[in-house]
């Protein structure tokens, strides 16, 4: 008994000897957990959403043309005279562009005059006699029938001189000149091209799903990268009523509104026209939106904390989506560090976008 009496005190003291450790182990212990579990704060850059108006719009390109074009042909054969045009002259229709040397068909013309001179007096001499019964009528019709295949024959070599003198039919800009003077040219060659600058058109092959939504009248929108990537307006023209069986498309005839003069046929040109518009809607940037299977998403900024939200889109820009659902004006969302965001993480704003 008396043993146990004496081990008694020297338990109490190691038992409170390991509390006492335990406690301070504990301590420890607790303030690493708590410094491991502190979270990070991600540094991005936001924008606001915004209100405005936006544009539902089909895209494509084409090569402009000229909705007036044609080549210039000679009506008759011969040499080549004078010219009185160069390739980027304007030209108004009926407008003389080369001579042909005529030397040779005005003497055929003085010989049809002289013959047709000729026949009409022998008619009319056979007419009077007809009308007193001393021609037949057989007579009489042979000599009038002879009369008119003269005239004909005149009026040949008097349309023959006519046609040395080169006229352009249509107005427009020389393009091409395909001779020289002294050149000699047959009947019905190709010796000029002019183009018609004014309307210039561009030829779209939309997919037939998409034809519904096209109208003539409506507007597009030119973006020409030889002038700089300047834009020009423009509207559908006309739509064929044919659709091209092979490709599945219809053919859309956009017209070009150029004041400046500047668009030139063979330029390369992306176009949009536009079938819709929704005024005063929600906006965000498009780099604020994260794309996740079939649905999307934006991470929403609240008091240092961003917040992953659902959005329904709308239609979309170059720079903005709509937004449907999920948004309201004002928000401010994520543009730059979404990649490194979870819900409810702690942000620090590096930069803050206005309105684009």
């Amino acid at each position: 008994m008396k043993r146990r009496k004496s081990l008694l005190p020297a338990f109490i003291v190691m038992t409170v000897l390991a509390v006492a450790s335990y406690g301070c182990g504990g301590k420890s212990q607790s303030k690493e957990g708590g410094e491991k579990a502190k979270e990070p704060v991600v540094p991005v850059e936001v924008a606001a959403v915004s209100s405005g108006d936006i544009s539902a719009y089909f895209t494509g390109t084409a090569t402009v043309e000229a909705e007036q074009e044609t080549g210039v042909v000679a009506k008759v054969s011969g040499v080549v005279e004078e010219l009185f045009v160069e390739e980027g002259d304007f030209v108004k229709a009926g407008a003389v562009l080369a001579k042909l040397d005529d030397e040779m068909i005005a003497v055929q013309l003085e010989q049809a005059k002289a013959d047709l001179r000729k026949q009409e007096n022998n008619f009319e001499r056979n007419r009077d006699l007809h009308e007193k019964q001393l021609v037949s009528t057989e007579v009489f019709q042979q000599v009038q029938f002879e009369y008119e295949r003269q005239k004909a024959a005149y009026d040949l070599a008097e349309l023959s001189l006519k046609y040395t003198s080169i006229k352009t039919p249509i107005s427009g800009v020389v393009s091409q000149r395909n001779v020289k003077v002294g050149n000699m040219v047959l009947q019905n060659q190709d010796i000029f091209r002019v183009s018609g600058l004014n309307p210039l058109i561009a030829v779209l092959h939309v997919p037939e799903k998409q034809l519904e939504r096209m109208r003539p009248g409506q507007r597009a929108i030119l973006h020409i990268d030889a002038l700089g990537g300047a834009d020009y307006e423009g509207y559908i023209k006309r739509i064929s009523p044919i659709v091209d069986a092979g490709t599945g498309t219809v053919k859309v005839t956009v017209e070009v509104k150029d004041p400046t003069g500047r668009v030139r046929p063979g330029m390369f040109a992306r176009i949009k026209v536009v079938y819709d518009v929704h005024t005063g809607t929600t906006l965000a940037p498009k780099d604020a939106i994260i794309a996740e299977d079939r649905e999307s998403a934006v991470f929403v900024v609240q008091d240092s904390t961003a917040y992953k939200r659902s959005v329904v889109l709308g239609y979309t820009n170059t720079t903005h989506v709509e937004i449907l659902e999920g948004l309201m004006p004002g928000d401010t969302i994520v543009t730059t560090g979404k990649g490194s965001l979870k819900d409810s993480t702690k942000v620090e704003i590096v930069s803050s976008g206005g309105n684009k």
